[in-house]
């Protein structure tokens, strides 16, 4: 037998650079942790004052809201408007940038609204399994 194909095409180098995937995981990390989720469901629907938002999501401290909207507004993702009245009134808005991410992002909270159910029985099967396995084998075997 003799091959005939001996000429094997060399593929081009990969685009792949390190230096790209660090760039999309920081945004990624910040437009995929969930209180930014929350806020940037919350702003598709129009402009919010600060406390407002805090009200509408629940469990978020203000420390951390504050974190959240001001990487927000740093990524270009959300705007802050300052009023001059006393006290003064903040409002945060999508960005035309933000608006894009809009729908995606609604579209993943919807996802999980709706299969809350089913992911909570998946682990809970999932923690059955793997208690019994943790379990000495004189346990398991009785």
């Amino acid at each position: 037998m003799k091959p005939e194909h001996i000429k094997v095409p060399v593929l081009p180098p990969n685009g792949h650079l390190e230096s790209d995937c660090r760039g999309v995981a920081s945004i990624l990390a910040r437009v995929g942790d969930k209180w930014s989720v929350f806020v940037i469901m919350l702003l598709g629907d129009g402009p919010r004052r600060f406390n407002e938002i805090k009200r509408m999501v629940g469990g978020i401290s203000q420390r951390m809201l504050t974190l959240t909207l001001r990487g927000l507004e740093r990524d270009g993702l959300v705007t802050r408007t300052v009023f001059p009245t006393i006290p003064p009134r903040v409002d945060y808005e999508l960005t035309d940038l933000g608006r894009g991410l809009w729908q995606p992002v609604e579209a993943l909270g919807k996802w999980a609204s709706d299969h809350q159910t089913e992911i909570e029985d998946a682990r809970a099967r999932f923690d059955r399994r793997n208690d019994a396995a943790d379990l000495p084998v004189e346990k398991v075997a009785r």
